[in-house]
Formats: C-alpha cells, structure tokens, sequence
C-alpha cells in the first residue's frame, strides 16, 4: 500500500501547537533573549539600577553558560543602540576577524560542496568549517566591554559576575541542550575537550523524569569569568586570558596567535539610516546585511491597508529578492547554515529611553566545535565566512573581516527612540527583520503581534517560503515573484529566523521574545 495521499500533503506539518509570548512591559525597563535563563541576569541588572546596555550585556554574558552552543567569549557580532544620553543611534562592531598567519593556500577546495551548507566548494578535510584551522580572532569580549564603558552605568566586574556565578554552577541541561548536542554529536565527538563536557559518556546530555535541575560542569569557563571579572578585558586579549588562548591555538595548529589578540579592538561605528514614513530606520554599515537592508527599503512601496494583504507580502519578497541577487553579486556570499546557525540576539530598553539590539554568534552551532581547555571557551569558526574560492569579494585572505548576515536595527520617530528587533538565523535574518520593521511602522503592531504575524522568506534567493498560515491569494501572489513553498512556523528547523524585539512606549519600556523558540522569554521591571 502506498503512502495516503492526506499523509504526503501533510509531510511538513511535523509539529502541530501553537505558541504565544505576550509582551513583558515595566517601569524601568525590559529585556528579552533566547533562554530566559539569561534574560533573569539582564532583569536582576535593570533591578539593581542598570540600564538596557547593562542589562542586554550581562544576558549575553550569560548566554555563554545558558546558551554555549549559539555565542559566547569566542565569538563575536554587532550592537545597534540608541543612546538616551547622546540622543543618538551607534553601532559597536565586534566582528571576528581572520589571523594575520592565515595561509589561503591552506585550504585547498576538494569536490563537492562543504559540510555546513554555505553553498560553496568544499575544502579538503573540512578545515574551514571545524577545528582549529576555522577559528578566527573573537571579537565578543572586546565588544561588550567597550560598549559598557560607553553606553552602560555599571562596571565590568558587576556584569560578569552573575555569569560566572552560573558557569561555577554549570549548564542546566534542557531538552534543548539534548537536540542541540545530539544534532552535533558526530563533529563534537572528534574533539575530546568538547565531548569531555557535551558528550558525557559518549552521549548527549539529557533530562530524566526528575523535575529538579541538573547541571553539567563547563571545565574552566568559570575561571576564566572570574578572571575576566577580576582584571578585565585586556586580560582577555593582552593578559594571562589570551596566553591561554594562544598556548591552546598553538597547541592545536591554529594559526591564531598573541599578536591577533593584542591587535584586535572594537570600534564604535555610525549606522546607515534611512526614512520611511515618519520613521527613521538604522542598521549596521559595512560588511553585514544592512546594506542590503537599505536597499530593500529604499525599493518597498508604499502600503495603505490596515494589516498585510497578498500585495503586500508580494512586493517584501520582490524587494528583498533584488536585494539579495545583487549582495551576491556585487558583495558576496556570506552564506546560509541551515539547521546549524549558531547565533544568539538579545533585546533591551529602559524608561531613559536607551535601546539595544545585540546580536552575537559562533557561526555555526558549537562554532569550530573546540572548546580550548585551558579556559573552557568553546571557539568560533569565523573562517567558514569566507568564500574559499580566490578572485571573490568575500574571499579568504588573513586579517581581514568577512561579510556576515546580522543586522540588528533601531528605528527612531521623530529623533526619539521607538523600536528595535534582530534576529538569529543566518541568511534569514534580513527578511525576518525587514518584515518586522515593517509590521510595526507601516501597520502599527506591537512587538507581540509583529513576531506572531506571518513572514517569508528569501534566504534561498530562488524560492520563497511561505509561512502556512498565510491565505490562497497570498499564496498565489508570492508564486508569481519567485517559486514558493509554505511550510509552517516550526521551532525546529526554524524557517523564518529566531526574532526578539525592544519598544520605548508611553506605557513603559517593553520587550517581546520568539513564541516558536522554546526558552525564549522576554521580562520586565
């Protein structure tokens, strides 16, 4: 007997509830990010007296025990901010960079495209994509310090503490810290200092019937917090940390060095902005996709409806296709990891009207899959960015930056603070929040309704995918711009990206997290 028909119209419709997170709004401010766990360190910081940069940095500090597979210290990424005091928007980038020892010659192409499913050839052993040989310089630590000394109140020692405090406790194992380990149990396992903490006993870690918590040990990433807490972050690129760094990256052949630590610094850039309807929206510059952003705004028509229609998503898909046809032809791949996109995004503002989006990432899950045991720091592998193919614009050359696809946005009204979203997801991440931007100034959603509304996307650039709930003659609308699949909101795979959101109101400072992402969570002071 063959498979019913009601059976292979339904292959893709694997998960079959439906999620909602409201809006968490307070008086002082709100954070939201991808394990609640974390957030509870951003909302204890806003409880203290911190404001949003304080309370978004000490939640990624924390994502690096709560969520060590998506970011952490060797890592890096890009913060747009509005700053209540300077009354203006900011872009700190802590973009990775490639060490100044990088041979391009070292990664000879073999046939076949590579393992982490960037698109491109593939390179002999996979060396770009796992292992020491992917690991470019991090620039997380740079980066949330700078912008602490800049933008936030509290000190560096006070934001790391509670990150610490919870790597001296250990990773509390979810059924999430099981899907995520197994998903990548066959490259981990090829690292014993990895498998030594994610693989015990040769598996994943995983829950039992027993409610209470249990908790694995990080080796020596607690040290290295408390160092970290203790002498700052020149100790991570200048002082006993990065000695450390060094010893392991030689110890493994990574061709990261001292001189790459001592070398690295995060800059305080000004964003791109742009003008829609009253609105001001602002994304980072340069090598990431806000320039491609713009150019999806500046082709958006205008929408006169009261909520998205068929035209509508028609005219997102036609706008963000052209933009990413020509990023590829004019500024290169930067790829799309499917189910292994390793990236964390954490929203935040307060009642002085200060906004920040960080958004922050290994690459791939489990970066380079190595985690240095000298510090317990799971690294990078920032090199599989980069086309391995010579004569590109994103080719593979030492001490450089590659192109990456993050783009947190703030949008301002009238030169006062509003909103902000950013996303994890790769190449997904553009459309995911272009289109909430989007839902909120041109239809007036709140933060909410914006991450729960419908989206597609046009990561593949070839074909569209189309959230299931849209109706016949969106459908309909979207097939005759591009070749589209609907598929329904799923919290793993995750088509439509990972979003969370901030908004100044006259209600108070809010935040709004993922409803299809399991440990999501968003909360108030």
């Amino acid at each position: 007997m063959s498979v019913p028909a009601s059976v292979a119209a339904s292959q893709r419709v694997y998960e079959t509830w439906r999620a909602e997170k409201p809006s968490a709004t307070g008086k002082r401010g709100a954070v939201a990010s991808q394990n609640v766990e974390a957030a509870a360190v951003g909302q204890a910081m806003l409880e203290a007296g911190g404001n949003a940069m304080d309370a978004a940095v000490a939640t990624a500090f924390a994502l690096t025990v709560a969520e060590p597979w998506m970011s952490g210290l060797g890592g890096g990424g890009f913060i747009t901010l509005y700053s209540a005091r300077e009354k203006a928007v900011r872009v700190v980038d802590f973009a990775m960079k490639s060490p100044k020892g990088l041979d391009p010659a070292s990664y000879p192409l073999a046939e076949g495209t590579g393992a982490d499913l960037f698109g491109w050839p593939a390179v002999v052993g996979d060396r770009n994509v796992n292992g020491p040989h992917s690991i470019a310089v991090p620039g997380t630590v740079a980066g949330y310090a700078l912008a602490l000394e800049k933008f936030g109140s509290k000190s560096l020692p006070e934001i790391v503490a509670p990150a610490a405090a919870m790597a001296r406790r250990g990773h509390r194992v979810t059924w999430w810290t099981t899907l995520m380990c197994g998903a990548d149990m066959p490259t981990l396992r090829q690292y014993p200092s990895s498998a030594e903490i994610w693989l015990p006993n040769g598996c994943p870690p995983a829950m039992t019937a027993d409610p209470s918590p249990k908790y694995i040990p990080l080796g020596k990433l607690a040290d290295t917090l408390e160092e970290l807490a203790r002498d700052g972050a020149e100790s991570f690129y200048r002082g006993r940390i990065a000695e450390r760094i060094a010893a392991d990256a030689a110890r493994f052949g990574s061709t990261l060095s001292m001189a790459d630590l001592e070398a690295y610094e995060a800059e305080i850039q000004d964003p791109i902005s742009m003008t829609r309807g009253g609105a001001t929206y602002h994304v980072p510059s340069g090598l990431t996709a806000g320039p491609s952003f713009a150019d999806a705004l500046t082709d958006l028509p205008a929408f006169s409806g009261a909520a998205p229609d068929a035209e509508t998503y028609a005219a997102y898909a036609k706008t963000l296709k052209a933009a990413y046809e020509y990023r590829l032809e004019n500024l290169g791949h930067a790829g799309d990891h499917g189910d292994r996109s390793c990236t964390s995004h954490i929203a935040a503002a307060d009642a002085e009207g200060n906004i920040v989006m960080i958004t922050t990432t290994l690459l791939s899950r489990f970066g380079s899959r190595l985690l240095f045991p000298e510090t317990g720091i799971m690294m990078n592998n920032g090199i599989n960015w980069f086309d391995p193919r010579p004569g590109r614009p994103n080719s593979l050359v030492p001490d450089t930056k590659p192109l990456c696809n993050m783009v947190p946005a703030v949008v301002t009204r009238n030169g006062e603070p509003w909103f902000g979203f950013g996303a994890s997801g790769g190449r997904k991440i553009m459309p995911a929040v272009f289109q909430l931007c989007s839902f909120v100034n041109d239809f007036g959603m709140d933060l909410a309704a914006a991450l729960d509304a419908p989206r597609v996307d046009l990561g593949a650039i070839d074909t569209i995918y189309a959230d299931a709930r849209l109706d016949e003659a969106t459908m309909e609308a979207l097939k005759k711009v591009a070749p589209t699949e609907s598929w329904p909101p799923t919290t793993y795979p995750i088509m439509y990206a990972c979003p969370l959101g901030a908004m100044v109101g006259p209600g108070g400072p809010s935040a709004a997290a993922h409803p299809m992402t399991p440990l999501a969570g968003a909360l108030a002071v």
